[in-house]
């Protein structure tokens, strides 16, 4: 009985196709923990509150402005200047009821209600502070309006009515004090503060919110694009030439058979 052999060989096994990643959604998304979200940017908590340096400029700045009142209103005459650099900057009393850089004269009382509210308003902020800059300007600003609103109270004419003391006059800018310096920079810084994105609490617009870059975000919406599981790493490659040898080996043992 004569043996027949069969030239059938078994369909070769696709290497490409065996080396070829799994779908997408074969890989189960991997999730970040939520502690390396966290150490990424520190935690507003954190930041040490900055109500004490608010305070303390506000102090400085405010000593500061009675101190320079007091020895102006001893040792000046209104009408009388004192020339500093020419007629372009010198020292004159004026007695000024309207707001600083004497502007709003008619409305004493009601720039006497404002500056309270400021002052209630700056330390109540204040006391959840985190932002160093904030503070300062804060701090300036809160200076210069219990500044101001002592002479409001207790300077003539009367309470909510008193003038308060200028004597700076430089070039034709209205004549200010150091309490309206104070104001107008502390509001500068804080409207600096406001456009670049600076918070209060110490964070930064854009920068501190603990998102990562576009390049590592699409990393984490897709973890198996361009990368290689384990399993693949560790599969050693097939070759065309193999697949030919393993069809051989079955063919011969058919023939044996």
């Amino acid at each position: 009985m004569m043996n027949v052999v069969s030239d059938d060989r078994p369909t070769e096994d696709n290497a490409a196709d065996r080396a070829a990643p799994p779908p997408d959604d074969a890989v189960p998304p991997t999730e970040e923990p939520a502690a390396d979200a966290e150490a990424t940017a520190p935690a507003a908590a954190e930041r040490p509150r900055r109500l004490t340096t608010l305070l303390l400029i506000a102090v400085v700045l405010y000593g500061l402005d009675l101190l320079t009142k007091t020895l102006v209103v001893a040792h000046l005459t209104p009408g009388d200047p004192v020339s500093i650099i020419g007629d372009f900057a010198r020292f004159t009393l004026v007695r000024n009821p309207g707001a600083a850089f004497s502007m709003a004269t008619g409305m004493t009382w009601l720039l006497t209600l404002v500056a309270a509210a400021v002052v209630i308003g700056v330390i109540r902020i204040g006391r959840t502070l985190r932002s160093p800059w904030w503070a300062i300007g804060l701090g300036m600003v809160l200076g210069g309006a219990l500044g101001n609103l002592t002479d409001r109270l207790f300077r003539a004419p009367g309470p909510l009515q008193g003038h308060v003391v200028d004597f700076v006059a430089i070039g034709w800018w209205p004549v200010f004090n150091v309490a309206d310096s104070a104001i107008v920079c502390g509001a500068i810084l804080l409207v600096t503060l406001t456009v670049f994105g600076f918070e209060p609490d110490g964070t930064r617009t854009g920068r501190d919110s603990g998102g990562g870059t576009s390049t590592e975000k699409a990393d984490e919406t897709n973890p198996a694009a361009g990368t290689m599981t384990t399993d693949e790493a560790d599969r050693p490659p097939t070759t065309d030439g193999s697949a030919g040898a393993s069809g051989t080996e079955s063919a011969g043992q058919e023939n044996a058979a």
